[in-house]
């Protein structure tokens, strides 16, 4: 196993986050991912970074305050949390994260109003160092048990961790003799996708699906973009590995109709939503219906006036690895690159030409959900009207 961590985390450090030499490398951890994360620690200093700063996040210690603090102090974030962000973007620190539930059902049984309010671990802050590139940074998954019961819970609990890392190793490359050469050639294949989608100059996309039938509108000159990125001081790296999606920031005034939700959406705090549906008009969502945590996702999207309208509109097609194994994995940077997705709240100005950029979305929130499926049809409509395939049943028309 501890082999396994090693590997895992060099992968986020050299071709991830791409570590420079006397960086400062922020690292999130969460209860169950302790061992990767010292696994990264020690990659980063093999890689030649000045400090290694580890920033803890408990779901238990979130319940207790959903659960027992004052109404009126729900909303409070700490003023040292958002320096925090900002220090390390004046530092052009590189920064790694893990996904996978740590703790599934932290909140459960809790008031979802409240547990809507408090959006920790997540700040804002964090939108204004991505959008301004300072940072080089990465997230992959993090195997653990309590995520491995929630993904198989027909498995015992050993062979159910077995089969997540195996699942993992696998979406990851890092069954591959090069995982490098691997994500670079799957990279190359992304970035050619976004380049023709930046070249049509689509006015709007039009999606339809199983309860979706959704018009989103574009920026113009926008541009789609694949999860490799570069700083402002130009150093690459993969955002998300795994990465399958080539992605923009729309119009955020422009949406209408109606989607639904093709997989759970799993918040950051561990909150399942499922069969959430959504109905737009004029770019702004006028209604949201789930089975589960219904109240929570109200209460999120009325959070400031830029989280009830879209900041990504997200293409996935079927040559990924993730969407093949047909599992739902409860985290939403696994489920997200299995599908095509959009996101409520801040979006990315680097996706916007300069004289669009002041109209990117902007909010505190960023969350994503999931609507692709072999179901879905996208189809680029041109300023002129013209219809256009895009994306069917997941294979690129264009």
């Amino acid at each position: 196993m501890d082999e396994r961590y090693a590997r895992l985390a060099d992968l986020v450090v050299r071709v991830g986050a791409n570590v420079q030499p006397d960086q400062i490398v922020s690292v999130g951890c969460e209860p169950g991912k302790e061992p990767l994360t010292r696994a990264a620690a020690e990659a980063a200093y093999r890689a030649g970074a000045r400090f290694v700063d580890v920033q803890w996040f408990d779901p238990w210690v979130k319940r207790a305050r959903v659960a027992h603090a004052r109404d009126e102090t729900l909303d409070y974030v700490p003023p040292w949390y958002g320096q925090r962000m900002l220090a390390l973007g004046e530092e052009h620190a590189a920064r790694i994260a893990f996904s996978g539930p740590s703790v599934p059902g932290a909140l459960d049984g809790l008031d979802p109003v409240r547990a809507g309010r408090d959006n920790l671990p997540a700040i804002k802050e964090s939108s204004v160092v991505l959008g301004r590139r300072l940072c080089n940074w990465s997230i992959v998954p993090c195997p653990t048990a309590a995520w491995a019961a929630l993904v198989h819970p027909d498995l015992e609990p050993d062979a159910a961790l077995e089969r997540l890392w195996e699942q993992i190793e696998h979406v990851c490359r890092l069954d591959e003799a090069d995982p490098a050469a691997a994500w670079e050639a799957r990279r190359a294949q992304l970035e050619t996708a976004g380049r023709r989608l930046s070249d049509r100059g689509f006015d709007a996309l039009h999606y339809e699906g199983p309860g979706t039938d959704l018009t989103i509108g574009l920026l113009p000159g926008s541009s789609w973009i694949s999860g490799a990125m570069q700083t402002v001081d130009g150093v690459t790296h993969l955002a998300n590995i795994p990465t399958e999606e080539v992605f923009t920031s729309p119009d955020p005034a422009r949406t209408s109709g109606v989607v639904a939700a093709s997989k759970p959406l799993v918040l950051i705090d561990g909150t399942v939503v499922e069969d959430l549906e959504v109905r737009f008009e004029e770019g702004r969502a006028v209604e949201i219906t789930a089975s589960t945590a219904q109240d929570t996702m109200r209460t999120i999207v009325a959070r400031d006036p830029g989280a009830a309208r879209l900041g990504e509109a997200a293409l996935v097609d079927d040559q990924g690895r993730i969407g093949k194994l047909d599992t739902v994995f409860y985290d939403t940077l696994l489920d997200e690159n299995a599908a095509s997705h959009v996101a409520f709240g801040v979006g990315f100005p680097f996706t916007a030409d300069e004289a669009q950029a002041g109209r990117v979305n902007e909010s505190e929130i960023h969350i994503d959900f999931m609507i692709g499926s072999p179901e879905l049809t996208v189809t680029g409509v041109t300023g002129g009207g013209e219809r256009v395939p895009v994306l069917v049943g997941g294979v690129w028309a264009i």
